[in-house]
């Protein structure tokens, strides 16, 4: 459950930072500057050919079934988004950066030492250069992590990352806009709604628990903190070895039938493009709208921009037992066009949708159950915001719960988080909502017992 975080001289810091703030005006998609519409297909596309790609897709499962159409974000750049560390008094330092997105909903959030696409750091917009980039592209210190992971498979077409951790020796004096935070502190920071942005929890997921020293002592604790400490150290669980998680995500994905093909955006069936916005024709799902942009702290200080909106806040919710003293979670087996492996593993349940207002009979598996557990099962509940720079003022409740032992059913595995890790390690194999609530299963381990 989430407690209040008392004032530190993080947020003293974060104050400072206010001067950055940008000024964000919707303005209609056709107004954008620097975009452009292909006049055959009605694709939203930057007029360089860089940066992403607003189109239409066309899914089915190819067994007969329904059709669904949408707009999603073509983005074939990989990113970097990488974080320094160093060893600080007797825990892990991170260089975070206070960040400022148009998509934001509170102005300055905390990122990764470099959260940059390839457009940005070769510079297509003419701006200035992305600090401490060499680090990464070049790093001369240790590779703690590097991997490539998925963003949200329902949003962008086989986006990919690479996540980085990058441990630096000597003292680097953090410029402007950056600071040095204990992972302890950054934990407690989770704890706050909107405050460490997507980028940086998917790369906390990234990083080896073990390696930060924060498990030593934590697993011969009692309670749910020893229990999650325990997991990290197990790639054996109820359901069996990682080699037979790997087995059975790799048997997912041959049975996946999915298939995705590019649709023009205009005319999509089911969406309509009115008032300078594109919309679900039944109010539903997200919108794509356009931004105007102006601030200053970035590497340019103007521009435009088409951007998603969710039209509810989601819920990536996982269900966590104790087996043998050692914690496991309700993980699942998800499709979405946009994975490039179209199957992934994640939370217990993700929704986008009005969760709520919907019948018992087509709830999503286990949301009965979690919600039967809510509130005394609660045991981290707080909302996070999703990417900033592409995702407007989106946002998802992240909900961990814990409760007795449940049959999985199909689709749906016991892991430890040690065997998650390793998933994660291996690189599009864990979604971006299971790492997102990763990151908030070390701040339930870090957490104080108070």
């Amino acid at each position: 459950m989430t407690r209040a975080i008392p004032a530190t001289a993080t947020f003293e810091w974060i104050d400072t930072l206010a001067h950055r703030l940008l000024r964000v005006d919707l303005v209609p998609l056709e107004r954008l500057r620097g975009w452009e519409e292909d006049p055959r297909t009605g694709f939203l596309r930057h007029r360089t050919g860089r940066f992403f790609t607003v189109v239409g897709i066309e899914s089915a499962d190819g067994r007969g079934g329904p059709r669904w159409r949408q707009p999603i974000l073509d983005q074939p750049d990989i990113g970097i988004l990488g974080v320094l560390a160093r060893m600080g008094e007797g825990v892990p330092e991170l260089l975070v950066q206070g960040k400022v997105e148009p998509g934001n909903v509170n102005g300055v959030q905390l990122a990764p030492t470099v959260q940059a696409t390839s457009s940005n750091y070769e510079r297509v917009h003419g701006g200035r250069a992305v600090p401490y980039l060499e680090l990464f592209r070049d790093p001369a210190g240790r590779r703690l992590a590097d991997c490539r992971q998925s963003e949200h498979g329902d949003w962008f077409d086989r986006k990919s990352n690479r996540n980085m951790v990058v441990a630096v020796a000597g003292r680097i004096e953090p410029d402007p806009g950056f600071r040095w935070l204990s992972l302890p502190e950054l934990h407690r920071m989770l704890e706050v709604d909107d405050l460490v942005n997507m980028d940086m929890r998917s790369v906390l997921a990234c990083l080896p628990f073990a390696s930060t020293g924060l498990l030593d002592g934590a697993d011969r604790a009692g309670g749910l903190a020893g229990a999650l400490a325990r997991s990290y150290r197990r790639t054996r669980s109820a359901s069996g070895t990682l080699a037979d998680v790997q087995a059975a995500l790799a048997a997912a994905r041959r049975s996946s039938r999915l298939v995705t093909h590019r649709r023009p955006l205009r005319g999509l069936p089911g969406w309509v493009r009115a008032g300078g916005v594109v919309r679900h024709a039944g109010g539903r799902h997200f919108e794509v709208v356009g931004v105007d942009v102006a601030g200053e702290g970035r590497e340019v200080d103007r521009w435009s921009q088409p951007m998603i909106r969710a039209v509810d806040v989601g819920l990536a919710a996982m269900l966590v037992t104790r087996i043998d003293g050692v914690a496991h979670v309700l993980a699942s087996f998800r499709a979405e066009p946009g994975y490039r492996a179209q199957v992934e593993i994640g939370p217990t349940v993700s929704s986008r949708g009005r969760w709520a207002d919907l019948g018992a009979d087509v709830l999503p598996p286990h949301l009965a159950t979690i919600l039967s557990h809510c509130p005394d099962g609660v045991r981290f509940d707080v909302v996070q915001s999703e990417e900033g720079g592409r995702l407007f003022q989106t946002r998802t409740r992240h909900l961990v719960v814990e409760s007795g032992y449940v049959e999985p059913g199909p689709g749906h595995r016991w892991l430890t988080l040690g065997q998650l890790e390793a998933l994660v390690a291996q690189g599009h194999a864990v979604d971006i909502d299971a790492r997102s609530l990763m990151a908030c299963f070390q701040a339930l381990v870090t957490r104080d017992p108070a």
